[in-house]
């Protein structure tokens, strides 16, 4: 799995959501690409120590779903969201556009960092655990929208 802190990721990942517009349409899922955009948001501002939405530790979720979160394997289709993140109030594109591109920009310029505060739920993280669990949560959701 790809970090998002490797040379050329900030690029693809720009490239691929610089593709997407108000009308793209999901190859799977409920969420709509305004909405998509501002779920997308959420771990980067989780890791940017800009929000962290309530999330707890849970020894369960941890169990089952850590290694998940950085492993080579492409998460499934339709996978349930936690609660806490699932967005359905309508978003405007254009807003979260902007606002996701500010902020894989502003992690892109502390890609460099190799502290990182642990992460409400899932503890302490490498950077490359980090970079890992950006990229697939991105990648996720950029090929639910084909790009």
């Amino acid at each position: 799995m790809k970090s998002f802190f490797e040379d050329g990721v900030y690029d693809e990942i720009t490239s691929r959501i610089n593709q997407l517009n108000k009308d793209t349409q999901p190859v799977w899922g409920k969420m709509n690409v305004g909405q998509m955009l501002y779920h997308c948001q959420m771990p980067l501002n989780i890791i940017l120590e800009k929000e962290d939405y309530g999330v707890k530790p849970n020894w369960l979720i941890n169990l089952l779903f850590k290694k998940s979160m950085y492993s080579d394997k492409l998460w499934k289709k339709n996978l349930p969201t936690a609660p806490g993140f699932k967005i359905t109030a309508e978003k405007d594109f254009e807003t979260e556009f902007n606002k996701i591109s500010g902020l894989l920009n502003e992690l892109n310029t502390q890609r460099n960092k190799e502290e990182w505060q642990p992460h409400p739920a899932f503890g302490k993280l490498t950077k490359e655990q980090w970079g890992k669990m950006q990229y697939k949560h991105l990648d996720h959701h950029l090929r639910q929208f084909g790009v």
